[in-house]
């Protein structure tokens, strides 16, 4: 299993065996995989989750609307813009109020920053997973860097930010940042070249990841899938394009598709992406309207109930907001992308033959995140 361990191998009647992954950070992640398998072919995979359960849900019950973005960024610390969108979504349409623009266009840059640091980091374990080479992951932990850096110039923090709040955000872009952003979109255009050149289309990581984990477009619909493991199977759905929000309806993007449906196809949507998250981040800079970036809110939200989502790095994440007029929620429920992603795997033992070298690579084209799923 290579970078994997197995903590557990359990025999069973008929030459099969259970053999149990982990928990072990980050490639199992705090998760075990449970795999039923003769030593070569997989006959059954169970994905256990629940060993990081923080809720996180029942959390925010008992804290204001501005103090439960901080809880909610706990989610998904590669990510933590995306998963703060989606609740400040949900109040200020309870609230029914609109960001003012300057605000909404510093929100598009802000999340596409945060999916570029995000599929970096994705991008970089399924290169470890497929053992194929660990410089890769190295790259991508560098060259995220810069991202990092404007991250930290903008908001202070380098990962959980808390800076979109309901009515904006919390400051307006700092002195010298468009120049810094643009230089930063440079190098990792250049980057991105590189690694289609020496990694995604070299031969090595192709045999690893071509035709492994075919997950076919009717059964992605069917199973859930969600993100670039829905895209890679051909089905162009994008909540940034399908519901939009912040700047994304003024901004020119498409939508990135595969057709191979396969481990190899997952990783080169989210390569491809962060092409088009360097084209979003530009056209912001550069189409940015003047005003303030943020309004007053009041500290207790209208009575009702909201269900708002965003595209996240990993898929399509909603949140359910219910309100009774105090300062704080009656009810938050969250749709996790990785919930859906991660369970994935343990349908494709049902529809095609799958073997064991093969689960770190189709586990990892999945971009899962157990503290997603667990909450």
């Amino acid at each position: 299993m290579g970078i994997m361990t197995i903590e557990e191998v359990k025999e069973l009647e008929g030459g099969l065996m259970r053999v149990r992954i982990g928990p072990q950070h980050p490639i199992s992640g705090q998760g075990t995989i449970v795999v039923t398998t003769d030593g070569e072919i997989v006959y059954d995979v169970e994905v256990d989750i629940g060993y990081s359960h923080r809720g996180i849900e029942k959390i925010l019950e008992n804290r204001r609307w501005l103090q439960g973005i901080i809880p909610m960024e706990r989610m998904v610390m590669l990510d933590t813009s995306h998963v703060a969108m989606a609740y400040v979504r949900a109040i200020e349409e309870l609230l029914g109020i609109e960001a003012p623009p300057r605000a909404q266009y510093i929100r598009t840059i802000v999340l596409e920053m945060n999916r570029i640091i995000s599929h970096t980091y994705a991008l970089g374990l399924l290169a470890e997973s497929t053992a194929w080479n660990p410089a890769v992951f190295l790259w991508t932990t560098a060259d995220r860097e810069p991202f990092l850096d404007l991250m930290e110039m903008l908001t202070g923090a380098r990962w959980s930010y808390s800076f979109i709040v309901p009515g904006g955000v919390r400051a307006d872009l700092p002195h010298g940042f468009r120049e810094k952003a643009k230089e930063a979109i440079k190098f990792f255009r250049d980057r991105l070249d590189t690694y289609m050149d020496a990694w995604i289309d070299n031969f090595l990581f192709e045999i690893r990841t071509r035709k492994v984990g075919v997950i076919p477009r009717d059964k992605a619909i069917e199973w859930g899938a969600a993100g670039p493991s829905l895209r890679a199977s051909g089905v162009a759905y994008d909540t940034r394009k399908n519901e939009p929000y912040a700047a994304y309806e003024e901004l020119d993007f498409k939508i990135v598709t595969e057709k191979d449906c396969d481990s190899y196809a997952r990783g080169a949507v989210r390569v491809k992406e962060m092409y088009v998250s360097l084209d979003i981040i530009e056209q912001a800079l550069d189409n940015m309207p003047e005003g303030p970036v943020k309004k007053t809110v009041p500290q207790n939200v209208p009575r009702g109930e909201v269900y708002a989502r965003v595209e996240s790095a990993r898929g399509e994440l909603g949140v359910y907001v219910v309100s009774d007029g105090r300062d704080k929620p009656y009810r938050v429920k969250i749709s996790a992308p990785s919930f859906r992603n991660i369970f994935l795997i343990e349908m494709l033992p049902k529809i095609e033959e799958i073997r064991f070298a093969d689960i770190p690579p189709i586990f990892y084209s999945l971009d899962p995140w157990f503290l997603d799923a667990d909450r």
